[in-house]
């Protein structure tokens, strides 16, 4: 007797729109590593990947705490200890946090997620820079809120605007998105510019969720914590050592609260949410503290590193006619910008680059430009004379992708 096939689970519907460009196009990418073509993936800025080495210190850190038996569960919020030198790090840099008012979190990422999950309802927005880092853009659609674009000006270095970002905000504004220095574009905020976002969300009494991964990243000098320029604003600031201290998979991350008494409910309700969900990765807290306490030595060097190759990716790409770059002033990324023949998108170039050199980049649309503008992002971390072959197989398909339009 014929039986018919079970019916297929369904899923929730908090994944309608959420898209996560930077790993969606590695699909299209192993769909030509199938056919045979070799692959070079220049969508993800992982330092360890093109050959990058974490810190010893900070491996060692992490192999004493575990010889030494701290493989439990931590407090909620963090090891205290830790969690003492990331509030140091931050009165270094002239933003005076408590470490009641940090919590450690596993990455950068769920740092965000916990913050956007107590801040915003329903219908709520959210407004984020375009182009964005899509992460903040897929977690407010998965809370049923709404990211709303503002505009970023790279005629000005990518510099926020901030007559745009005034006339959006309205009574279901909860928070505004500042991350400098900036993924993807590689732009440094000037203190006037970061001073006038302090002053629009200190005004609407929005919060501002600082993104600054990247600020001992920047190429001229490392950038300060926003929350600086005025610790009584309502900021909360996230970094890890993700980038900079170059151990991605650890996972390795916090969040600081400034904004004195009005964020004291935020910053309960943060913690009342860590509390969920246990504790950050326990042996990595260590390696937090190794960074921020001992030898930074790794940083001039790295530094040195990314500047040459932005240089290169500067000069590279704005000698390919049809392309133009804003010079990065900071971490491993560029955005540049495809003259696009009439008709064709991002989604077709940089597809197209893959299936015809190997080379996988991300269309700008996947960070919220508009898909007929011809932007995509390049992580610049290989060496810098596979960079020069890397740009010179993009010069041979932009020359034939626009004749053949």
């Amino acid at each position: 007797m014929a039986t018919s096939a079970p019916a297929p689970i369904a899923v929730g519907s908090r994944l309608e729109g959420f898209a996560y460009a930077i790993r969606s196009v590695v699909a299209e990418a192993k769909k030509v590593e199938e056919s045979g073509r070799p692959v070079t993936y220049l969508n993800i800025g992982d330092p360890v990947a093109f050959g990058f080495r974490t810190p010893p210190h900070l491996v060692e850190a992490v192999e004493r705490a575990m010889r030494e038996g701290a493989n439990g569960y931590t407090p909620a919020a963090g090891v205290w200890q830790v969690r003492e030198a990331v509030a140091a790090s931050y009165a270094v840099s002239g933003l005076p946090i408590g470490p009641d008012r940090v919590i450690l979190t596993s990455g950068t990422s769920e740092g965000i997620e916990l913050v956007l999950s107590v801040l915003v309802n329903t219908g709520d927005e959210v407004l984020v820079p375009v182009p964005t880092y899509p992460f903040y853009t897929a977690t407010v659609t998965k809370l049923g809120a709404r990211g709303i674009y503002y505009r970023t000006d790279p005629s000005n270095a990518w510099m926020p605007d901030l007559d745009h970002i005034e006339s959006l905000i309205g009574p279901a504004t909860r928070a505004l998105v500042v991350i400098d220095p900036n993924n993807p574009t590689g732009a440094v905020y000037s203190e006037a510019s970061r001073r006038e976002l302090l002053e629009l969300a200190d005004t609407h009494g929005i919060v501002v969720l600082a993104d600054e991964v990247y600020a001992d990243l920047a190429y001229d000098a490392p950038v300060p914590p926003i929350g600086s320029l005025n610790p009584d604003a309502p900021v909360i600031s996230f970094s890890s050592i993700s980038k900079t201290y170059q151990a991605p998979g650890w996972r390795a991350g916090w969040l600081g609260v400034s904004g004195g008494e009005r964020l004291d409910a935020v910053l309960g309700a943060i913690k009342e949410l860590a509390d969920g969900r246990l504790c950050s990765t326990g042996p990595m807290q260590f390696a937090i503290m190794a960074a921020l306490t001992s030898s930074d030595d790794h940083k001039a060097s790295f530094l040195d590193a990314l500047r040459e190759r932005a240089e290169v990716t500067t000069r590279r790409l704005n000698g390919i006619e049809g392309i133009s770059c804003v010079p990065p002033k900071a971490a491993f990324y560029a955005m540049p910008k495809v003259e696009l023949p009439p008709g064709r998108t991002d989604e077709d170039y940089v597809f197209g680059l893959l299936r015809e050199t190997g080379l996988l980049c991300v269309h700008g649309s996947g960070f919220g430009t508009a898909p007929g503008d011809g932007y995509l992002r390049i992580v610049f971390l290989a060496p810098p004379q596979d960079l020069e072959a890397i740009y010179d197989k993009m010069a041979t398909f932009t020359a034939q992708f626009r004749a053949a339009a």
